[in-house]
């Protein structure tokens, strides 16, 4: 999807992952992820909502949540917003300031007195009963908690939940009476997808919901009332959110350059980031190389890998997302011959969180000394042995 894009843009990256993969610095299923690109794509995004008045809280479960990533986003986004209580507490221990909490994942009750006691923008609460709970936690705790009402809309499967807008009256009611909370603004998810023939972004009818929640809050005399309207954020979305008055952004893949809207113009104004690194591991009888897996995400719209020692470009082959992906065939050369062992670099778009992978970080690349800095798990540990 991004492979294009990223010889393009940023052929260092491709270079020195291959590099280090070669001399066995780095195993197969790794990805490559250059530190200087994600800091300059969050220096251009932080420059832009500033322009347009707009705030920001950033997300890095598509990079493995990784702690190095995360202090290079939170020099120019100091804020972010956590998708689940394990990301919470990886990004507070960075010393990144708490934006926007229970985003996407519900903050399990028992956690809520320590992860209210970072004191975080705003929480994001789902139905009446959580709200309660925030509500009783920060009562407890001695202040007053701003709360996000979630709008129930569209949703991907997994991500069920929210206020339906024919109730949002009646939740306001019963909220209003609960001393340890205030209504502060509504958000739902997504607000903005890239079209899947054009790739261009265009507002979904979530977003229409979460405005139209706002007004009816707006009515009963909750003022000043935030939106935050997540999905798609990058440079070129923000004035979209702008002009159809939201006042939150919440850019994740754009940090790494890997919106579709990436993949379809590679002169958006971010670089791309990362590189997928595996290798052969064997060949079957009809030819076709199969590739160590660990790291295919179902929704990464994998199209072509480059094997560097020959500079062949194969189409990957599809596979259904109920399969282990142990490995990842590619169609059968028609020319040159692939080895086992032979380096392979892709690049789509992930969700590096829900993967096996190993992440190496490099920095340098923009100045012509890159290096590695660091290995990590899929969920931002460091690695023993790494640099």
């Amino acid at each position: 999807m991004f492979l294009d894009t990223v010889l393009t843009r940023n052929a260092p990256l491709v270079d020195f992952a291959t590099a280090l993969h070669h001399d066995g610095t780095i195993p197969p299923d790794t990805y490559v992820m250059d530190a200087d690109a994600v800091e300059a794509n969050a220096a251009l995004l932080a420059a832009e909502a500033e322009r347009l008045g707009l705030n920001l809280w950033f997300v890095v479960k598509q990079l493995g949540r990784n702690p190095e990533l995360i202090r290079a986003v939170a020099r120019h986004i100091p804020r972010f917003a956590a998708i689940d209580p394990y990301e919470a507490r990886l990004l507070h221990s960075t010393g990144a300031r708490p934006g926007n909490l229970g985003h996407l994942v519900q903050i399990p009750r028992r956690a809520l007195p320590e992860m209210l006691a970072w004191r975080p923008e705003a929480v994001t609460v789902f139905d009446l009963a959580n709200a309660r709970a925030v509500s009783e936690a920060a009562e407890a705790l001695g202040f007053v908690q701003d709360v996000f009402v979630r709008v129930e809309g569209t949703a991907y499967p997994g991500q069920e939940g929210g206020v339906p807008l024919e109730a949002i009256d009646t939740f306001a009611a019963a909220a209003e009476r609960l001393p340890g909370i205030r209504i502060a603004g509504v958000t739902a998810f997504p607000c903005v997808l890239c079209d899947p023939v054009t790739s261009l972004p265009a507002p979904t009818a979530n977003f229409e919901l979460a405005l139209r929640a706002r007004r009816s809050l707006a009515a009963r005399g909750h003022h000043g009332l935030s939106l935050s309207a997540p999905s798609a954020t990058s440079v070129a979305t923000l004035p979209l959110l702008a002009r159809l008055g939201a006042t939150h952004g919440e850019p994740g893949h754009s940090l790494t350059g890997t919106t579709p809207l990436h993949a379809a113009d590679p002169r958006q104004p971010e670089q791309p980031a990362y590189v997928y690194v595996t290798e052969v591991a064997h060949t079957l009888a009809d030819g076709r190389p199969a590739l160590y897996g660990g790291g295919f995400y179902a929704r990464g719209d994998i199209r072509t890998a480059l094997l560097p020692r020959t500079g062949a470009r194969l189409p990957v082959q599809s596979a259904p997302a109920e399969n282990i992906d142990y490995y990842r065939l590619l169609d059968a050369p028609a020319r040159a011959a692939v080895r086992a062992g032979d380096t392979a670099v892709l690049a789509f778009r992930t969700q590096i969180f829900v993967t096996r992978s190993t992440v190496a970080v490099v920095s340098g690349l923009s100045t012509g000394a890159p290096r590695l800095t660091g290995l990590y798990d899929a969920q931002g540990r460091a690695l023993q042995g790494a640099p």
